[in-house]
């Protein structure tokens, strides 16, 4: 039950600063208000933004359940998260966040927010290659690199 607060508490900081209060300030920053009507860009956007929150928080349960641990880098899985939406694609997390980033400059039409969804996913990229990979072949050693020759990065397999 502890994980799951865990999980919870440190996904709840990262949700909160990286997709609602960064986005927050710079839809404030560039002047954008809320869409009067919604339109298809609108539809879409929450679409969109919908599904990245829905994978993201089967991630979240994904580290609970089957990894023991949460998302945070000082606080990770205990076992291997191979299972859930890590079957088909090894950074699902970070895909979801950056959809519900989309999403929400679909759904106000800015692109400033656009760029902001693509700054974090080239940031997570820089993350993952860099400090996740290493760690996670130095913590899982075969198990991982044999996860790595089935599954893809970015791209899911299905």
């Amino acid at each position: 039950m502890f994980v799951f607060i865990r999980a919870i508490t440190y996904a709840a900081l990262f949700i909160g600063l990286v997709l609602i209060y960064v986005p927050a300030r710079l839809l404030v920053w560039s002047g954008m208000v809320r869409p009067v009507v919604l339109d298809v860009p609108q539809v879409v956007g929450m679409v969109i933004g919908t599904a990245g929150a829905v994978v993201a928080l089967w991630c979240i349960l994904a580290f609970a359940t089957i990894g023991a641990g949460t998302p945070a880098p000082f606080d990770p899985p205990r076992r291997l998260v191979i299972r859930g939406p890590y079957r088909f694609v090894r950074n699902p997390m970070y895909i979801g966040a950056g959809l519900a980033l989309a999403g929400a400059a679909l759904v106000y039409e800015s692109l400033p927010l656009l760029g902001y969804a693509g700054l974090f996913l080239i940031a997570t990229h820089g993350l993952v290659v860099w400090y996740e990979e290493p760690a996670l072949r130095r913590t899982f050693g075969r198990d991982y690199e044999v996860y790595c020759g089935r599954v893809r990065r970015w791209w899911p397999s299905i």
